[in-house]
């Protein structure tokens, strides 16, 4: 049931921004004179489009291999949706969406290496130092990755000293 929630309210959510996003997006007329141009919403409308068809044949088909079932009903389904929030994947959801709203300020270095060192606490690693180096590394081996090798502009933060080690580290780049 909890799949199926989440399948309608991706399908509402994709159907309310190919409305009032995409069809409502103001397309440069430097892009109009050129009849050979492929327009910027061609892409979103066409992924959209897709995605709103994707899960419209995935709802019928919990629907359709469900039924009948009597745990697919309201009563299972908050049952179950409480033990979600009590899970290590709502945990790491949360997770993630704290790291949303500190890489601005941290920069994607320190983000990255709380993501990657929540992640492992999460998942039950019980050497702390073992699991700070392997942070550090790979939050570093990101940065370098992206910001060196792929020229991807990160976000610095704006903690002053978090900005001058991230400027430190894209000019050893």
């Amino acid at each position: 049931m909890f799949e199926l929630f989440a399948n309608i309210l991706l399908l509402v959510f994709m159907v309310f921004t190919f409305f009032t996003h995409v069809l409502e997006a103001k397309i440069p007329k430097s892009y109009t004179k050129n009849p050979y141009n492929l327009m910027p919403d061609v892409w979103p409308k066409v992924i959209i489009a897709l995605i709103v068809i994707c899960l419209t044949i995935n709802i019928i088909k919990i629907i359709r291999k469900n039924k009948g079932n009597p745990e697919f009903t309201l009563k299972a389904f908050w049952k179950n949706s409480l033990n979600f929030f009590k899970s290590k994947m709502f945990l790491g959801m949360l997770i993630l969406a704290g790291a949303s709203f500190v890489i601005e300020t941290l920069g994607f270095v320190v983000t990255t290496f709380l993501i990657l060192f929540l992640y492992g606490l999460l998942l039950g690693e019980k050497k702390i130092w073992r699991l700070a180096i392997v942070s550090v590394v790979l939050a570093l081996l990101l940065h370098i990755i992206f910001s060196g090798l792929l020229d991807v502009t990160l976000p610095r933060g704006t903690v002053p000293f978090l900005r001058n080690f991230a400027l430190w580290l894209e000019n050893l780049l």
